[in-house]
């Protein structure tokens, strides 16, 4: 059996959003449209429209990791992205996973809080998350609120983002949507290169699963062994188009349309 360097695997951890917007299926849509198997392992079961989340249940530690061990020994993985994590005992054994195949670059979206408000997990498991995983990732997306909860005892995004590079984690694209700005401006940090600055025109919905999407992307140009930049820079632009195409489906945020592309071409 040959296996083809054209379509690069990404295990996705990741919760099943039933209404299509983010989770599991923003995976699966943004690593098709970037030429990318996703290999989904859902983290946990949710109850959501496109306003909020009502209710969640994190999936039982041992089937996540018996998934990902399967899947591991048969596909060839090339990236990980870590997504919503709903208990502290999938946390630790999804850092064991990552330990036994620390040569697969990682990808997280510390998701801690819903659009509209509900929150996954306390502080425990923000603590959880920060002491165990994110010295060993490659490319961190927080937004400004996700960040300053990683790194509370610093003053200011830059200052938090410097904090969490001193605990291992390589890369931080801090992403700009929550700030009234009025472009949207990310910020790119790294233990090995300058900080960048990236300008985005401001759209004018709010939408569901733009975190999502910037960071399958992410993992998916990372997979096609782009650089950390060129993945960065690339992921930001795919993520602004889905949600410049975006629709709103259902009486709350927009969705992002993350096929695009393949409307243009009808």
């Amino acid at each position: 059996m040959s296996i083809s360097p054209d379509k690069p695997v990404v295990m996705c951890f990741s919760g099943l959003d039933t209404t299509g917007g983010a989770g599991i299926q923003a995976d699966i849509e943004t690593l098709f449209s970037i030429g990318c198997h996703c290999a989904p392992v859902v983290t946990a079961l949710t109850v959501q429209d496109t306003h909020n989340v009502i209710s969640f249940n994190a999936t039982d530690p041992s089937m996540l990791i018996q998934q990902s061990r399967a899947v591991l020994e048969d596909l060839p993985v090339q990236c990980f992205k870590i997504g919503l994590l709903g208990s502290i005992k999938s946390v630790e054994v999804i850092y064991t996973l990552l330990k036994d195949f620390s040569l697969i670059p990682v990808v997280l979206d510390p998701v801690f809080m819903a659009g509209g408000g509900f929150e996954f997990g306390g502080d425990e498991l923000k603590d959880v998350i920060k002491n165990l995983l994110l010295p060993l990732t490659t490319v961190l997306t927080p937004n400004t609120d996700e960040i300053m909860r990683l790194a509370p005892s610093s003053d200011n995004p830059d200052a938090c983002a410097n904090e969490i590079l001193e605990l291992g984690c390589q890369n931080v694209l801090l992403t700009g949507t929550h700030s009234r700005t009025v472009e949207v401006i990310n910020r790119f940090y790294s233990t090995h290169q300058e900080t960048a600055v990236f300008n985005w025109p401001r759209l004018e919905q709010s939408y569901h699963g733009s975190g999502c999407t910037l960071a399958a992307a992410i993992a998916g140009n990372l997979a096609h062994q782009l650089s950390i930049r060129e993945a960065i820079q690339n992921a930001q632009h795919f993520t602004w188009e889905s949600l410049k195409h975006g629709y709103r489906i259902g009486f709350g945020q927009h969705v992002p349309n993350r096929s695009y592309w393949n409307q243009q071409k009808l």
